[in-house]
């Protein structure tokens, strides 16, 4: 069963069954991933226990444990009711650019293999999902997506630009391509969200993206490739700019 959010988002590229041997903490860290990523944005609501549960493969003990350290932590609150379930409180804090231009500079070889690593898995889904489009397709998540990081306000760009690139890959039907992207976006967002979001870089983002989506729709699998390589350059100089 593929996990919904009131956004829909598809959570199973993070959700995935927890070893059992560490299911308290790897509950937490998937749920922490989801979080951090804003696939559930702050003031929404986590799918209901239940789900969650089947979807990790764990207890609902497990789970209950899980949200009630994370809630202690601040970063969901547990509503009870008709209307309760789990609401995530979080908001991103505002980055320490001087700590984590330190980071980047004591381990540039990270940054490098994290930059190749999301080039590698989002222009293979952006190919994969415009060759399914050569034989036809629903655009209407893929434009949705587009429409909303177009109009994000520049507190939630950051959060809407991720589920934008998340969905190419979730819209292959592909849960390894999915999950692969989440990493890569996961591995890279502390620091993109250090980058001050720069009116001109958005006016030209929208402009990349918008050509990422045609060529998806289009059927085109190489210039699909191209439009997001091009893009991913841009976004990789950026965080050199600013952390190097």
């Amino acid at each position: 069963m593929s996990t919904q959010v009131s956004t829909g988002v598809d959570l199973s590229c993070v959700l995935r069954p927890v070893r059992q041997g560490n299911a308290f903490e790897e509950t937490v860290e998937r749920l922490l991933t989801v979080i951090k990523l804003g696939l559930v944005g702050p003031g929404e609501r986590f799918p209901a226990e239940r789900e969650l549960a089947a979807q990790l493969g764990i207890s609902r003990i497990t789970l209950r444990e899980a949200i009630s350290e994370l809630a202690q932590a601040g970063y969901v609150q547990s509503r009870r009711g008709r209307f309760g379930g789990t609401f995530v409180t979080y908001t991103q804090p505002p980055p320490s650019v001087d700590e984590l231009r330190r980071v980047a500079l004591q381990d540039g070889r990270k940054l490098t293999d994290a930059l190749t690593f999301r080039f590698a898995v989002e222009t293979g889904a952006a190919d994969m999902l415009a060759q399914q489009f050569a034989s036809g397709g629903s655009p209407e998540v893929l434009l949705a997506r587009l429409a909303d990081v177009n109009q994000a306000s520049p507190q939630d760009y950051r959060r809407l630009d991720t589920l934008f690139h998340l969905s190419i890959a979730e819209l292959t039907g592909s849960s390894l391509l999915s999950a692969a992207c989440a990493d890569a976006r996961m591995r890279l967002n502390d620091l993109l969200a250090a980058i001050p979001v720069l009116r001109l870089n958005i006016t030209h983002a929208a402009a990349q993206h918008a050509a990422i989506v045609e060529a998806i729709l289009a059927g085109d699998p190489e210039r699909a490739r191209h439009a997001v390589a091009e893009h991913l350059a841009g976004t990789g100089a950026l965080l050199r700019g600013f952390l190097g």
